[in-house]
């Protein structure tokens, strides 16, 4: 990724640390936690301390909006999770791809002692009861709602909004417990943040649009070039810098301003926008470690 000068990002949401108690506090009313991150930036927008603060607990982790990252990618994400002990799956909230089977795969793959030990007892009947996490604008609403097959769960718009904890019946065999948002203190890893902010996951209001969108492109350049060849048919060099890039995107537009110069900062609000609504074609913004894949 192209080292643009860009000022630190830091976000220190006064909820965060409510809900690390929050979740500590209800752990034990739950059978299982299902964590839901963003399939394109599976890790960046996992909270690195989510291991240790559901440590113990069956987990479930879904890589929402899977119909914008890339396929191949994807099924190296959940081969990653399963070798670190959690299941995974693939799925896509906003379209519903893969939500109506989660809560059986949960039952069959990390509940499953649990099912066959409640099947002995003669206690089919009980109700699963599932916590819902995951960072801010993740899905965790959309999700609820499509299981729920309603508006169950407040949807925001906006980046880390406070939410309480909320209760969510599905019917007779399943309940959910939606915690709110969690991310961390401040982000040791810059990279890190820079995904989530290419995603949308943090406020444009806190950064430099015209850096974050030539980071953005400069990247897909490297990783994805005939996206944006399809994209703005433009021609790419290897000496392309983020602000070459973005200036040939905005002449192609045709986004001039008086005296012959390049609205950069049209350009790059237009280069975002499709890249969030998935324009661009299925990108993944990182990939799982080497060594554990």
């Amino acid at each position: 990724m192209e080292n643009t000068d860009m000022k630190q990002i830091q976000w220190f949401p006064g909820h965060m640390a409510k809900t690390r108690r929050l979740i500590a506090a209800n752990l034990k009313l739950v059978d299982a936690v299902v964590e839901i991150v963003d399939a394109r930036t599976p890790l960046s927008s996992r909270n690195p301390e989510m291991d240790s603060m559901t440590k113990g607990k069956p987990r479930m982790i879904l890589l929402n909006k899977c119909d914008l990252a890339d396929d191949k990618a994807t099924q190296k994400w959940i081969n990653y999770f399963r070798s670190t002990g959690a299941e995974a799956m693939a799925v896509d909230c906003k379209s519903g791809k893969g939500v109506k089977n989660l809560l059986s795969n949960v039952k069959n793959t990390v509940l499953k002692e649990l099912m066959e030990k409640r099947q002995r007892s003669g206690m089919t009947g009980a109700s699963v009861r599932l916590m819902i996490v995951g960072i801010p604008n993740v899905g965790k609403s959309s999700l609820i709602n499509r299981l729920a097959g309603g508006k169950r769960a407040k949807v925001e718009d906006r980046p880390g909004v406070t939410r309480t904890k909320q209760w969510v019946k599905l019917d007779n065999s399943a309940e959910l417990l939606d915690m709110p948002g969690v991310l961390w203190p401040k982000f040791e890893d810059q990279s890190a943040a820079v995904r989530l902010a290419f995603t949308g996951a943090i406020s444009d209001d806190i950064l430099d649009i015209e850096t974050l969108a030539m980071k953005l492109l400069s990247f897909l350049s490297e990783n994805y070039p005939d996206s944006l060849v399809q994209r703005y048919k433009v021609e790419l060099s290897d000496e392309d810098t983020g602000l070459d890039l973005l200036e040939k995107v905005g002449r192609k537009r045709g986004m001039m301003i008086s005296g012959g110069e390049i609205n950069t900062e049209r350009a790059a609000i237009t280069v975002l926008d499709e890249f969030r609504s998935g324009k661009l074609g299925r990108i993944t913004l990182e990939l799982p470690p080497q060594k554990e894949q």
